[in-house]
């Protein structure tokens, strides 16, 4: 993971870089910093595909980095369209590729 190590914006006393934390994409185990967005942890391991559109299958990636956009949407967690640019890292979170419009991972409810 490549890191800026000397910014100025890094000598302020506003920034505090989250700990190490160790997250899974597609089976493989990541470290990012905690709290910081997932995709800037992805974009820091070298992955620059999150998703593929549902038509065309065609590839996308960190593009506005304001969630304004689609691009970054992946499953999270077994979740769908998660806007990976603005979703805070943590600790053992399962990041997968988004291939179409995503599947939610159905839970059961427990009957009352």
């Amino acid at each position: 993971m490549d890191l800026i190590e000397e910014h100025p914006v890094l000598e302020s006393s506003n920034f505090r870089r989250g700990e190490k934390v160790e997250f899974t994409f597609d089976g493989v185990t990541m470290e990012g910093f905690g709290g910081a967005p997932i995709a800037a942890a992805l974009h820091a391991n070298g992955v620059r595909v999150y998703r593929e559109t549902p038509n065309m299958n065609r590839p996308r990636g960190f593009f506005c980095a304001i969630g304004k956009c689609s691009s970054c949407f992946m499953v999270v967690d077994g979740v769908p369209n998660v806007r990976t640019c603005v979703t805070p890292l943590a600790a053992g979170m399962e990041v997968r590729t988004q291939h179409g419009r995503g599947r939610a991972r159905i839970v059961p409810v427990p009957a009352e």
